[in-house]
C-alpha cells in the first residue's frame, strides 16, 4: 500500500490504496512502517509523501468509526511526523480531505498541484476533525479563517490554499520533484518548521474574529452538537502553548460526537448516496451510449433549468418550443440567471458567456433530430406528453435517448406510443433544476440496460445525484409526499392550524412547513393536478377556488401583505377550516407538536414500506437519499426510513393502526412489510429485497 523509493537522499513514500487512499488500518500500518524505515535509514535526509491517482488522501475510513481502534491510529502517525528528525513534505496531487489534510498539515512542508482540493469536511458527517485539524489549521491560517472553513466543510482550491497559507506553493510541473526540492531546502536550513509550533496567526485580532463567528454559528443552530464541539476545540487551542492539551480536547469531543445520533444519521446518509450508485441487475461493464448533444422540449422554468445543467457540463443543448414568445421568455430567463451568478461572483463573466453560448433555441420538434438525448419538460398532461413522444419517435435519430421529466405520470404509457420503448425512461429533475442535486431516474418496463447506465452516468456529468426508481404514480418522492399532504389536510380538519403544523415540522428539522411551502410553490399547481387525477384536498382546493394561490397572490394559507415573504395567520382561513370540518362532521381538538409529526411522518414511512415491497425502490437508503436531497428532509435525521428505525417500527405500526381506526382511513393501516418487521422486532436497515 505504500511504495518506497530512495534517490538523492530523499525517500519518496507513495500511498497506493485506490480509489481514494482512505486512511484505514492497513494503510496506516503500512505508512507508519515506511516512515519508521525512512527515518532510520542513514542515507535519507528528507521524506516526501505522495499518492497515486487523483486523490491524495480522501480522509479516514469512516466505516471504522465507533469500532475499536486498530493501531496505529492517525494521531499516532501524526505524532511520528511531529517527532521526525528529518523533514517531511506532502506532495498533494489531488484532493486532501479530512484526515488527508490533517496528515499533510503534520508535515513540515506542503506543495500542491493546481487541481488539488483541500478541506476538512467532517462537519457534514456530524463530527469535527479528530487528528489535530482543529489545532493545526488555525495555526496555519488563523482561527477565524480556519473556523469558517471547518464550519462549512467545503474544500478550497490549491490556489486559495496557497493564498491562505495552507500550502507553500502550487506547482505546475513535476509535483514530486518540487516536493523533493522543498524537502532538501528544509533539510539544509537545519530547522524543522512544525505547524504545532506556529503562533504568528494566533493574534488578538484573529481570536476576536473567531469568537464573533463562533457566537453567530452557535446562535444560528443551537442544537447542532458538532458546531458547539468545533467551537470548544478551536477555542482550546487559542493559547499558543496549549497544543497538546487542545488536541486532547479535540479528541474527546470527536469521540463523543462519533456516538451522537445526529452523526450516525449523517454518516448513514453519506453511505446511502454511494449505495444508490449500485443498481441491482445493472453490471458495471454495461455499455454506454455517447452523449455529445442534447435537446430539451419546453422553455419553461423546468426546461430552462435542465438546459442550464447541460450547458454547465459543457454539453451543447437546444431548447425547443412551439412558439417564439415562449422561447424568447425562456431564454431571457436563463440569461438572467447566468447574469445573476456572474454578478454574485459564483461564475466569471467568461464562464457566463461560454454557458449561454452552449444554449440555442428553436421552434419545432424537428430540431431534436441530431440530439443524442432529448428531455421532454412540457406541461404535466399525459395527452400532451404522449403526443410529443409520438412525434419525437419520428424525428429523433436512431439510438437517441428519449426522456420525460414527468413527476407523476406513467412512463410505460409514454414509452408505448413510440416504436422504440427501449430508448425511453424518466429523468425527474427537481425544481429549480439548475440548483437541486437529485434526479429520480425512472426505469420503465422496457428501458434498455445501456440507456439506464448512460442516464446514470449523464446525471453525474451534470453534477446531479441519480437514484433509480420504478414506475408508479409519483415514483418515490411524490408518492410519499402525497401521503403527507393528505395527512396534513386531515390534521387541519381535526383541529390543528396551519401555523401549528408548520411550526412542528420546522422544529422537526425541515426548512419550511408544508403549508408555507404550498404557498411558496402556488396552491393552484396542486389544485389543477388534483382535478386532472380526480383527487380532492378540501382546504387547499377551497383556497385555490377563492383565488388564494399563495405568495404570488398575497393570500394562501397565510397572508402576505405588501409582498412579504413570511406569512402571517389569517382568521378567514382558520374560519374556513372550521367550516369545512363541520361540513364533513369532524370533531376538532388540539394536537401537540409530537402528535403532529407522528400524524404526518408515519404515513410516509408506511408508503415507503409499500414502495419497497413493490420494488419501486431497491433499498430503504434509496428512499432516504431521495427525501434528503429532493425534499429537504433533515439530513441529521437520516431520511424517513432511517428515522423510522430510530423511533421503532413497532411504535409506528401501532400508531398507524390507531390512526386508521380514528379516521376511518384504511390506507393508514400498516403495510404488510411494516407489520412483519414490527412483529419481528426488525428494522428497515436489515431489509433486503427478495
Amino acid at each position: 500500500m505504500v511504495r518506497q523509493e530512495v534517490d538523492g537522499g530523499v525517500a519518496v513514500l507513495t500511498l497506493a490504496n485506490p480509489p481514494v487512499n482512505a486512511l484505514g488500518a492497513a494503510l496506516r500500518a503500512a505508512l507508519n512502517g515506511a516512515l519508521e524505515q525512512a527515518i532510520a535509514d542513514a542515507s535519507v535526509r528528507a521524506i516526501v509523501l505522495a499518492a497515486e491517482g487523483r486523490v491524495f488522501v480522501g480522509g479516514a475510513d469512516i466505516t471504522e468509526f465507533g469500532k475499536p481502534q486498530q493501531p496505529p491510529s492517525l494521531p499516532d502517525i501524526l505524532d511520528r511526523l511531529d517527532a521526525s528528525p528529518k523533514p517531511v513534505v506532502a506532495a498533494i496531487g489531488g484532493a486532501a480531505l479530512g484526515g488527508g489534510l490533517e496528515l499533510a498539515m503534520a508535515c513540515h512542508g506542503r506543495v500542491a498541484a493546481p487541481a488539488a482540493k483541500l478541506g476538512l469536511p467532517e462537519i457534514k458527517l456530524g463530527i469535527i476533525p479528530g487528528a489535530g485539524g482543529t489545532q493545526r489549521l488555525p495555526r496555519l491560517i488563523g482561527p477565524d479563517a480556519a473556523f469558517s472553513m471547518m464550519l462549512t466543510g467545503e474544500p478550497v482550491s490549491a490556489e486559495k490554499a496557497a493564498s491562505l497559507g495552507i500550502v507553500d506553493a502550487v506547482v505546475l510541473g513535476d509535483l514530486v520533484a518540487a516536493a523533493r526540492t522543498r524537502a532538501l531546502e528544509i533539510a539544509d536550513s537545519g530547522t524543522l518548521p512544525r505547524v504545532r509550533d506556529r503562533s504568528d496567526k494566533l493574534t488578538s485580532e484573529t481570536r476576536a474574529a473567531f469568537e464573533a463567528l463562533a457566537a453567530a454559528a452557535t446562535m444560528r443552530d443551537p442544537d447542532a452538537t458538532n458546531v458547539h464541539a468545533l467551537v470548544r476545540a478551536v477555542r482550546a487551542g487559542l493559547d499558543p502553548k496549549s497544543f497538546d492539551a487542545a488536541v486532547a480536547v479535540e479528541r474527546a469531543e470527536f469521540r463523543t460526537l462519533v456516538e451522537d445520533p445526529r452523526s450516525k444519521a449523517l454518516r448513514y446518509a453519506f453511505f446511502a448516496e454511494r449505495e444508490a450508485a449500485r443498481v441491482p441487475g445493472l453490471p458495471k461493464d454495461t455499455p454506454r451510449r455517447p452523449i455529445h448533444t442534447a435537446a430539451v422540449i419546453g422553455a419553461g422554468t423546468m426546461g430552462g433549468g435542465i438546459a442550464m445543467c447541460f450547458a454547465n457540463a459543457g454539453i451543447p443543448v437546444t431548447v425547443i418550443e412551439t412558439e417564439e414568445g415562449a422561447l424568447t421568455r425562456g431564454l431571457d430567463r436563463v440569461r438572467g440567471l447566468y447574469a445573476g451568478s456572474a454578478k454574485r461572483g459564483s461564475i466569471t463573466e467568461a464562464q457566463r458567456d461560454e454557458r449561454i453560448g452552449r444554449i440555442s433555441g428553436a421552434i419545432g420538434l424537428e430540431h431534436a433530430k441530431d440530439a443524442d438525448i432529448v428531455i421532454e419538460a412540457a406541461f404535466e398532461d399525459m395527452g400532451v406528453k404522449r403526443e410529443i413522444f409520438s412525434r419525437l419517435d419520428a424525428v429523433a435519430k436512431p439510438g437517441a435517448i428519449l426522456a420525460t421529466n414527468t413527476s407523476y405520470l406513467d412512463v410505460n404509457a409514454i414509452a408505448a406510443v413510440t416504436n422504440r420503448p427501449q430508448d425511453v425512461l424518466g429523468l425527474h429533475f427537481f425544481s429549480p433544476a439548475n440548483v437541486m442535486r437529485l434526479v429520480e431516474v425512472v426505469r420503465a418496463e422496457k428501458t434498455a440496460p445501456d440507456v439506464l447506465a448512460t442516464a446514470l452516468d449523464l446525471a453525474k456529468r451534470l453534477n446531479k445525484l441519480p437514484v433509480t426508481v420504478g414506475v408508479c404514480f409519483g415514483f418515490v418522492g411524490n408518492r410519499m409526499l402525497e401521503r403527507r399532504s393528505r395527512a396534513g389536510e386531515r390534521l387541519l380538519l381535526e383541529g390543528a392550524l396551519p401555523h401549528e403544523v408548520d411550526a412542528a415540522v420546522t422544529r422537526f428539522g425541515f426548512r419550511m412547513g408544508p403549508f408555507a411551502m404550498g404557498d411558496l410553490a402556488g396552491l393552484d399547481i396542486g389544485w389543477r393536478s388534483r382535478k386532472d387525477f380526480g383527487g380532492r384536498a378540501p382546504v387547499a382546493d377551497s383556497l385555490a377556488e377563492m383565488g388564494r394561490y399563495g405568495q404570488k397572490t398575497g393570500r394562501g394559507f397565510y397572508l402576505y401583505p405588501d409582498g412579504a415573504r413570511a406569512g402571517t395567520r389569517d382568521p378567514e382561513v382558520e374560519a374556513l377550516i372550521a367550516r369545512v370540518a363541520a361540513e364533513h362532521g369532524i370533531a376538532r381538538r388540539s394536537f401537540t407538536p409530537e402528535e403532529i409529526v407522528a400524524r404526518l411522518m408515519y404515513p410516509m414511512v408506511n408508503e415507503g414500506a409499500r414502495i419497497l415491497e413493490e420494488g419501486i425502490a431497491a433499498r430503504p437508503s434509496d428512499i432516504d437519499t431521495i427525501w434528503i436531497n429532493g425534499y429537504n428532509w433533515p439530513a441529521w435525521r437520516g431520511g424517513p426510513m432511517h428515522w423510522a428505525d430510530t423511533v421503532g417500527l413497532k411504535t409506528i405500526a401501532e400508531a398507524l393502526t390507531r390512526f386508521a381506526a380514528e379516521t376511518g382511513d384504511d390506507s393508514q393501516e400498516p403495510a404488510p412489510l411494516l407489520k412483519r418487521l414490527a412483529a419481528e422486532g426488525g428494522r428497515f436497515a436489515d431489509w433486503k429485497a427478495a
